[in-house]
C-alpha cells in the first residue's frame, strides 16, 4: 500500500507548479479589505549619502530596514538587485516556531513571532500568519530524553512549552498513527506565515518610517574609505554610506523537481499520517537555500573590515528575520549587542574555513537537521581542518578530539581496553571514568594538556598601555607579570575575558578562549581605531602552540629541563618569563585553569611535538600523563573559576558574576563600562552567581537548566560537571539575591526530575596558591 501511495505521488500531474524559468512569486498582495492590490512599486528617488546601506531585499534585509527606520535612524537605504523576495524568501516554507534547541536563539524566535502578531495591524498589510501550535513526536526513549532535556532549558524563558502524553496527542491530532508514539513536545504558539506577504508588510513599514527601498539596484562595487565610510556603486550612481550591512542570499530560480531524493521521508510521513497516502500533490518547490557550515546564520560586524556588517547564511530566514532585524538594529544604534548571541558571530569562522570544509559541513548539517541533539555533541565532516596543533599526529590515536574554532583538541584520553567510540548521551557515558582518572592525574601527580586553540594577540606601541587601560576593567600588570582582565560593554556587561601578560615595557601577550579569537580581536581593533591609539595589533594565534603542565609535581618535572629557577619564591604565581625548556624557547606563564600548580608554555607551533616529548620523558618518574578539556572543566568548577560564555557574557555584569576582584572601579582611567558599572553597583544587584552541589543518579548538569524554588523557576545553571572530589554533581547558577546565601536549598531540573541542591561556600577546593599562602601563615605561627 505504501509503495502504491508513493507511485501515485510520483505519477500525479502537478497543479499550480511554476513554469521553469519563471520566478513563481505572487504578483499581488492583499490589503486588510481582502482585495488584491498591486505590489508597491520601487522607489524612483536616489540618495548620495546614507547612514546605513543594506544589500539584499529578502525578508532579513527588509526586516532590518524596518527596525532601523522605526527606531529613528535617518537615511536607511536598502538596495536589491532585482525585486524584493527574489532570493530564497519567496519559496520558503514560512514556519514560525518558538522552539529552538539552543538558548539564545529562543529570544530571536520569540521576538520574531511577537512582531508578526502585530505587523498586520501596524502596516495594514495581510501577512497570512497562523498559530495552530506544533507537536514534536518522540518514538524512541532517547528522543523522550531529548524532550526532557529541552524542557529544563526552556523553563527559564518566556516561551510556552509542554511535554504531553500519547492520549493528549491523539486528542489534538487524531489523524496520527499512534503505534510508536511515546510522548510529544507541544508549543502552543508555533505556526506558519506567508513569506512574501510578510516581507511586503515589513517593506510597507520600512517606507512608512522613512527608509528608501531601491530596486532593481544591483551593487556592482564596494569601496572602503580611509575614514571608515564606504562608496557603494550601482547602475543608478554612487552612494556614500557610513556602514554596510550585507544581507544578500541566493538569487537563483527553482530547480527541477526530484521527489525520488526525498521519497524515504515522504513515505515516513505517510506512515505517521496515513491519510497522506490518499493525498494529491498540488505543488513541488525545489529551490536553493543558504546553509552555513554549522547551520546557523552569520550576524554582526565583521573583523578586519571597518563598518561592514553581515546578516547572511540563513537556512531559516523567516523565523529569524524579525528577531535578527531587531537585534542588529539595537546593536547598530546602541554600540553593543542587546544580548549574548555569539553562536551567530560571523567571526567564528576564519581563514581555515575553506570551500571544501564549508561544502562538507553544509551537507552534514542539512542531513542532521532532525537528529537527536545531545550535549557535548561532535560532528565529524570536514575534519580535521588545516588548524591542527603540532601534537595532533601524536595524540589523535590516544584521545577523543573535540572541535574548537577549526582546531582539534583532546576532550578525553582512553587507555588500552577502554571503549574509544564517540557515544553521545544525556546521561553519563563512556568518558565518565577516564575523565575521573585524568582528574586524579592532575590532583595527585602531573598532567599535560594541549591548549594550542587559545586565541593569542601581540600588542605593542607607544599607546599600548593607554589602549589596554581603556579596554580593561583591571589594572595593567607590571612588566613580567600576568593578570585576568575583562573587557566590558558601555552598559557594563562582560564582553570578553582575557589573560594579559606584560612581556616587556609596552609589549603585551593577550590570551582568550578559542571561540572568542576574532570576536575579541574585532573589539580591540575597533577601539584602537576609534581612539586613535598608536599601536600595532597582531593576531599570532596560528603561530604559537601552547602546552599546559599542571599538578603537584609540575615544578619538579619542568625543573629537570631548564636552568631557570622555578622555585616558589623566584617564579611566582602569575609571573611570566622567557626561558628555554630543553633548548626550546618558550614564554612561560605560571598560571593554570585547573587551579593547581602549573605553567602555560607558549612556543613556536612547529616545536610542539618536541616540547611535549621531552616533558613526557622527563616526567616518567613522577607518573606524568595526559588530560583533556573535560577534566579541566571539572577542575576549574571545583576551584570556582568562571568561564566566559557560561558564567559571564553580554547578558551579565561582572558584579553579579562574582568578578569584583578583577574590576578596579577606583582606577583613574575611565575604562569602557565604568560609569554603567558604578550605577549598577549603586542600584544593587537582582541576582547573583552561586555554586551548587546536588546528588543525582546518572546525570550531571551541563548548564542552562532550570532552578526551582517553592514550585517556581527562579534561575538557571550556567555550567556543571561531576565533582570527582566529593562524588556529587557541581554547578554554577544564577539565582535571585534573596536566595543566594550559603546553605539555601533549591532544586535543579535534570531530565524531568527535580534534584535537591544546596548553595555552598566557594570554592569547593582551594587553589594551589591559596593553599600555599595558608600553609605559610600556619608555618609562621608554628615558629612563633
Amino acid at each position: 500500500m505504501l509503495r502504491l501511495g508513493a507511485h501515485r505521488l510520483r505519477g500525479f500531474p502537478l497543479r499550480g507548479f511554476p513554469l521553469p524559468g519563471s520566478p513563481g512569486r505572487p504578483r499581488f498582495i492583499s490589503g486588510r479589505d481582502g482585495k488584491d492590490n498591486p505590489p508597491l512599486s520601487a522607489e524612483t528617488r536616489w540618495k548620495d549619502r546614507a547612514e546605513t546601506v543594506i544589500i539584499g531585499g529578502g525578508c532579513v534585509g527588509v526586516s532590518l530596514a524596518y527596525h532601523l527606520a522605526k527606531a529613528g535612524m535617518k537615511d536607511v537605504v536598502l538596495l536589491e538587485k532585482s525585486e524584493l523576495t527574489a532570493g530564497s524568501t519567496w519559496h520558503a516554507a514560512g514556519l514560525t516556531t518558538y522552539f529552538h534547541p539552543g538558548i539564545n536563539l529562543k529570544k530571536i524566535h520569540y521576538d520574531s513571532i511577537k512582531l508578526y502578531e502585530k505587523l498586520e495591524e501596524e502596516t495594514g498589510q495581510v501577512v497570512g500568519f497562523h498559530q495552530p501550535g506544533s507537536i514534536r513526536i518522540a518514538t524512541t526513549p532517547v528522543r523522550v530524553d531529548e524532550f526532557k532535556y529541552q524542557m529544563t532549558r526552556t523553563g527559564w524563558h518566556a516561551t510556552e512549552q509542554y511535554i504531553i502524553e500519547p492520549e493528549k496527542i491523539q486528542e489534538m491530532f487524531p489523524l496520527l498513527n499512534m503505534n510508536k508514539i511515546l510522548a510529544g513536545l507541544y508549543n502552543p504558539g508555533d505556526g506558519h506565515i506567508d513569506p512574501y506577504s510578510l516581507t511586503m508588510a515589513l517593506a510597507a513599514g520600512a517606507r512608512k518610517y522613512g527608509a528608501l527601498l531601491k530596486y532593481p539596484a544591483p551593487v556592482t562595487s564596494l569601496k572602503p574609505r580611509s575614514d571608515g565610510t564606504w562608496d557603494v556603486e550601482t547602475p543608478h550612481g554612487s552612494m556614500r554610506a557610513n556602514r554596510i550591512v550585507n544581507a544578500a542570499g541566493f538569487g537563483k530560480e527553482l530547480f527541477e523537481s526530484d521527489l525520488d531524493r526525498i521519497m524515504e521521508h515522504v513515505e515516513a510521513a505517510m506512515e505517521m499520517v496515513p491519510v497522506l497516502k490518499k493525498a494529491d500533490i498540488i505543488n513541488i518547490v525545489n529551490g536553493p537555500i543558504t546553509y552555513s557550515p554549522d547551520i546557523l546564520p552569520m550576524v554582526g560586524p565583521h573583523q578586519g573590515v571597518r563598518n561592514y556588517w553581515v546578516a547572511i547564511g540563513f537556512g531559516y530566514g523567516i523565523i529569524h528575520a524579525g528577531g535578527v532585524g531587531k537585534y542588529l538594529s539595537d546593536w547598530i544604534l546602541h554600540g553593543e549587542p542587546p544580548f549574548d548571541l555569539i553562536e551567530l558571530d560571523p567571526n567564528r569562522y576564519g581563514k581555515w574555513t575553506t570551500t571544501q570544509y564549508t561544502e562538507a559541513k553544509a551537507r552534514e548539517s542539512y542531513g542532521f537537521n532532525n537528529i537527536v541533539g545531545y550535549p557535548k555533541e561532535e560532528r565529524f565532516a570536514g575534519r580535521p581542518t588545516e588548524r591542527v596543533s603540532g601534537l595532533y599526529k601524536t595524540l589523535e590515536s590516544k584521545c577523543s578530539m573535540g572541535f574548537h574554532a577549526g582546531w582539534e583538541q583532546p576532550h578525553w584520553f582512553y587507555k588500552p581496553g577502554q571503549d574509544t567510540q564517540y557515544r553521545p548521551s544525556f546521561r553519563r557515558t563512556n568518558w565518565f571514568e577516564p575523565v575521573g582518572s585524568e582528574y586524579k592525574q592532575v590532583m595527585q601527580k602531573v598532567g599535560v594538556i594541549d591548549l594550542t586553540p587559545f586565541g593569542k594577540f601581540n600588542i605593542r606601541g607607544q599607546d599600548s598601555i593607554r589602549l589596554l587601560d581603556h579596554l580593561f576593567a583591571n589594572v595593567i600588570p607590571k612588566v613580567g607579570f600576568t593578570n585576568i582582565s575583562h573587557m566590558l560593554t558601555p552598559k557594563g556587561r562582560v564582553y570578553a575575558e582575557l589573560t594579559v601578560s606584560h612581556q616587556s615595557p609596552g609589549e603585551f601577550l593577550l590570551i582568550t578562549g578559542s571561540g572568542s579569537e576574532l570576536h575579541d580581536l574585532r573589539w580591540i581593533e575597533e577601539e584602537a581605531v576609534k581612539g586613535g591609539y598608536n599601536v600595532e595589533i597582531k593576531n599570532i594565534t596560528d603561530e604559537l602552540g601552547v602546552l599546559g603542565v599542571a599538578g603537584p609535581h609540575a615544578r619538579k618535572v619542568l625543573q629537570k629541563l631548564t636552568s631557570e629557577d622555578l622555585s616558589e619564591d623566584v617564579f611566582k604565581f602569575l609571573q611570566t618569563k622567557s626561558l628555554k625548556v630543553s633548548d626550546i624557547p618558550v614564554t612561560a606563564i605560571r598560571i593554570s585553569y585547573t587551579g593547581e600548580l602549573g605553567w602555560e608554555l607558549y612556543h613556536r607551533r612547529e616545536d610542539s611535538a618536541a616540547l611535549y616529548n621531552v616533558i613526557m620523558n622527563a616526567g616518567q618518574e613522577e607518573g606524568i600523563g595526559d588530560f583533556g578539556t573535560y577534566a579541566m572543566n571539572a577542575l576549574r568548577l571545583e576551584k570556582g573559576f568562571r568561564a566566559w560564555g557560561s558564567e559571564m557574557n553580554c547578558d551579565t555584569n561582572p558584579l553579579e558574576a562574582g568578578l569584583e576582584y578583577f574590576v578596579k572601579l577606583n582606577k583613574p582611567v575611565d575604562f569602557i563600562g565604568k560609569q554603567a558599572l558604578k550605577q549598577i553597583k549603586a542600584k544593587g544587584l537582582k541576582r547573583r552567581l552561586v555554586c551548587l552541589t546536588l546528588a543525582t543518579d546518572d546525570v550531571d548538569p551541563e548548564g542552562n537548566e532550570s532552578i526551582w524554588h517553592e514550585g517556581k523557576v527562579v534561575g538557571n545553571t550556567t555550567s556543571g560537571s561531576y565533582s570527582y572530589s566529593i562524588q556529587k554533581s557541581l554547578a554554577f547558577a544564577y539565582v535571585p539575591v534573596e536566595l543566594s546565601k550559603v546553605g539555601q536549598q533549591v532544586e535543579v531540573e535534570l531530565l524531568g526530575k527535580h534534584y535537591p541542591a544546596i548553595i555552598i561556600q566557594e570554592p569547593l577546593v582551594l587553589t594551589e596558591p591559596t593553599r600555599n599562602r595558608i600553609q605559610k601563615k600556619k608555618d609562621g605561627k608554628d615558629k612563633i
